[in-house]
């Protein structure tokens, strides 16, 4: 059982979600795979709100994708036509299956807040690169604030910072609205999911520019700052 639903309904939920994630071109053959894998891990792990946040991930991250698609190409930015790829999965959500795993283990908290920080920065990150990308024919390097093409690793910009601020604000208030946190937890979480995001470029202008890290590389490491801003603020101000 999972809540209050048997073991094979909750898969069965979760096959269709993959099926229609695949269907829409969001994901890849295997990355529908590993979608449904970490979706199966957060819904046992943390129940059906962890879901309802999984679900939410996607359209945001889809609908963001898809939006200015013919100018992205043109830029070389555009994502594949076949969808994320288990590795691009597994980067952006992987950390908030794993702190869903060890919340279920140890039924400490503060991991079921961090692994909705890890999903809001993973939404916030994918929706202001997107909407940047469709938004502006320029950017800032986030490091020395120079301006570079649309697209470039590190480059940010106006409407695509508040589109990744709206994003994670939205998938805030998700949270608290299907109980996964309280509503003591918003501040922590957006802001850990704002800094995620900010770290990610940061890590693109510099690691990622020279070729010292890939992409997946630094989704992975946005969505793990995430995760130590909560664990931060919990020692801090006691979640």
């Amino acid at each position: 059982m999972s809540g209050s639903r048997p073991i094979w309904v909750v898969a069965l939920i979760i096959v269709l979600f993959a099926l229609l994630a695949r269907i829409v071109r969001g994901v890849s053959p295997s990355g529908a795979i590993a979608g449904g894998l970490v979706c199966f891990a957060l819904y046992v792990s943390a129940g059906p709100g962890a879901f309802i946040l999984l679900v939410l991930l996607f359209v945001l991250t889809w609908g963001a994708t898809q939006l200015g698609y013919q100018r992205k190409l043109k830029l070389g930015t555009a994502e594949r036509k076949e969808g994320r790829t288990a590795s691009q999965v597994f980067a952006n959500v992987g950390v908030a299956a794993g702190c869903a795993a060890v919340y279920h283990w140890h039924g400490n908290g503060v991991f079921l807040i961090a692994m909705c920080a890890a999903l809001a920065e993973a939404a916030a990150d994918t929706v202001s690169s997107e909407i940047g990308q469709t938004s502006s024919r320029e950017a800032r390097l986030i490091t020395n604030w120079r301006k570079v093409p649309a697209g470039t690793d590190g480059g940010i910009s106006v409407p695509g910072t508040l589109a990744g601020v709206a994003a994670a604000g939205l998938m805030a208030v998700t949270a608290n609205f299907t109980l996964l946190i309280s509503r003591r937890a918003l501040l922590a979480l957006f802001v850990a999911a704002f800094t995620g995001m900010i770290s990610d470029s940061y890590l693109g202008a510099t690691l990622e520019w020279r070729g010292l890290l890939n992409n997946n590389t630094v989704n992975f490491l946005g969505t793990l700052t995430a995760v130590c801003v909560v664990v931060i603020w919990h020692v801090l101000f006691n979640l």
